[in-house]
């Protein structure tokens, strides 16, 4: 007799996981067309966005004629003539030496703040950790105005000191005087690092340090200093990059007296030159650019090497803050010299500046005010509307690039797009491309293309350009809040019946509203600063804030660019309040 083999169950259904999503049963089940378009057309628009500055300024490189001309052929002369006929070795000895000085500067600056802030009982400590941060929502640029109204040849201060003593002990147009002014423009950068590791670390060190008898200044010497090697390093090479790049403080402070460095090299090769080389622009561009990202890949290969300073375990425990005694009045002295003469006094100097028609200590500041500077300001129209443009490229940036930014992560994280990892890595690397070089690479850019014409010279160019800037840090402020999402959110979603975009837009988003906005507010700071690329790409029409600053500086019109930057400062701290509110409603919803 045949047996009849019993038919066999069905397979019991079960949440698929997200691995499993972009399985050939899924998709047939689900639909893919859309989703891999937006996939598709997500990392087509992230590739064209960083490559459009970087493969122009190559191209450059090694051509022997300007990209817009006909003809031309393949050279390595620019090379040569940028290392030997342009006195490029004294340009990159004395571009090494400010950028070191800046380094030390803010981290002998940085370090002990940190440490007295978050480890001593220290007076005030949370107001001096709050006013420490304030100099990140000013620009570099409007910090050195305000360290020349007060420290400059005829500053508040400078006059002040020659007049008692008949001798100033500093001298801003040095390169040690212009590394102490981009120091203390890098301080909250270095601090920031630090405070954060002291605060998320486990004390159990101290405490076994202090269960042998260890007095609070050894632990502070053995134990937390070497714990804080990692985020110095990481703060160090950042600060060590951006002073490679950054244009303000060599522009303002090395020209007047003589020294180029290679920022204001590549400035004076493009902007000031009436017939530029650009052949040896472009060379100087590219190995500009593969510096900043050797810097960025040696402090991504130092990421790895951190885990043998892990001090944040399951069961952290948290000990009383170090008693150091009399040394903490040593502490506050040094913390509060800071505050008030780098921050404070540079800040509420440019702004009484201002108002005032002239700051000297030898006339009462409040016999000389006047509203004049503003008037020019406000009576240009010109001026008036860089204003308005600064406003709008940081308000249309930092929406366009946090939404931009949000889909951009939710592919790279939260999908089985094949390049994912390569999208991730492709929005990140802008952050080893400097602003002045992202200028540069578009202005050729928006020459050699078709109809690239249209564009440059408008704020939509601008936008470009400071959307590339800022797109790692809108992924580094979204990515983070997308990964503590479940998976199961998902799953979910899908399981009835939604497919990816849908899921993403009626879940997902939502759920990353309070970190979009955290973007936003992080994006509208960067680009209300920005001014590098504009150098090159503004035109008559599309000038910002900071491009406008340098022309009146260069006029000697020192009370206007008071009452610009004074305006600048106003606009950021109120959009970073209402921004503030906001998240602190959404946190409380």
């Amino acid at each position: 007799m045949a047996i009849q083999t019993p038919p066999a169950p069905p397979a019991p259904s079960r949440t698929p996981r997200a691995g499993e999503l972009g399985t050939p049963q899924y998709r047939r089940l689900f639909g893919a067309g859309r989703e891999v378009t937006i996939h598709w057309l997500t990392f087509l628009v992230t590739a064209v966005l960083v490559l459009s500055p970087v493969v122009p300024i190559l191209y450059q490189s090694v051509r022997n004629q300007p990209l817009y001309a006909a003809g031309g052929a393949f050279t390595l002369s620019n090379y040569t003539h940028l290392f030997s006929e342009a006195g490029f070795g004294s340009i990159i000895l004395d571009t090494l030496l400010f950028a070191v000085l800046t380094t030390v500067f803010a981290l002998a600056i940085a370090v002990p703040m940190a440490i007295l802030l978050e480890r001593t009982r220290f007076p005030a400590a949370r107001l001096f950790g709050q006013v420490l941060r304030w100099p990140i929502y000013i620009s570099p640029l409007v910090l050195a105005f305000g360290w020349i109204v007060v420290y400059g040849p005829a500053g508040f201060l400078t006059s002040a000191v020659r007049e008692g003593f008949g001798w100033v002990p500093w001298n801003l147009y040095s390169l040690p005087g212009m590394a102490f002014v981009e120091a203390v423009a890098q301080v909250p950068i270095a601090y920031l690092f630090c405070a954060n590791a002291l605060a998320a670390s486990d004390t159990s060190l101290e405490n076994a340090a202090r269960s042998v008898g260890a007095g609070p200044l050894r632990i502070l010497r053995s134990v937390v200093v070497p714990m804080l090697r990692p985020p110095m390093l990481y703060a160090g090479l950042l600060i060590f990059g951006t002073a490679i790049e950054t244009l303000s403080i060599p522009l303002i402070l090395g020209e007047p007296a003589g020294i180029t460095l290679f920022s204001n090299f590549l400035y004076e090769q493009g902007i000031d030159s009436i017939n530029p080389d650009y052949g040896l622009l472009g060379a100087a561009s590219t190995f500009m650019l593969l510096t900043t990202i050797a810097l960025v890949v040696f402090q991504t290969r130092l990421l790895g090497h951190a885990q043998r300073f892990v001090s944040v375990r399951g069961k952290a425990t948290r000990s009383d803050l170090l008693d150091i005694g009399a040394w903490k009045w040593l502490g506050f002295a040094f913390v509060g010299l800071y505050v008030v003469f780098g921050a404070l006094l540079p800040m509420l100097a440019l702004v009484l500046r201002a108002f005032t028609s002239l700051l000297t200590p030898l006339v009462n500041p409040f016999d000389l005010l006047t509203l004049d500077n503003f008037r020019l300001i406000f009576d240009y129209a010109p001026y008036t509307e860089s204003i308005v443009n600064s406003i709008t490229v940081a308000f249309v940036g930092a929406v366009a690039v946090t939404l931009f930014g949000t889909v951009v992560v939710l592919v790279a994280r939260r999908s089985d797009f094949r390049f994912a990892r390569l999208l991730e890595t492709t929005a990140q690397s802008p952050h080893a491309v400097p602003g002045l070089i992202v200028g540069i690479g578009l202005f050729w850019a928006f020459t050699w293309m078709p109809g690239g014409d249209l564009v440059r010279g408008t704020l939509f160019a601008l936008i470009i350009a400071f959307a590339i800037r800022a797109l790692p840090s809108a992924y580094g402020a979204i990515s983070p809040a997308t990964m503590q999402l479940g998976a199961e959110l998902d799953n979910a979603a899908r399981v009835a019946g939604a497919d990816w975009w849908r899921t993403v837009s009626r879940v997902l988003i939502r759920l990353l509203v309070p970190a979009m906005l955290a973007s936003f507010l992080l994006i509208w700071t960067q680009m209300i600063r920005e001014y590098a690329p504009a150098m090159f790409l503004a035109g008559a029409e599309s000038q910002v804030i900071g491009t406008t600053a340098i022309d009146l500086w260069t006029q000697g019109e020192t009370g206007s660019v008071a009452a610009l930057a004074t305006l600048q400062i106003a606009v950021t701290a109120l959009v970073a309040g209402l921004a503030g509110l906001l998240m602190k409603g959404k946190k409380h919803a």
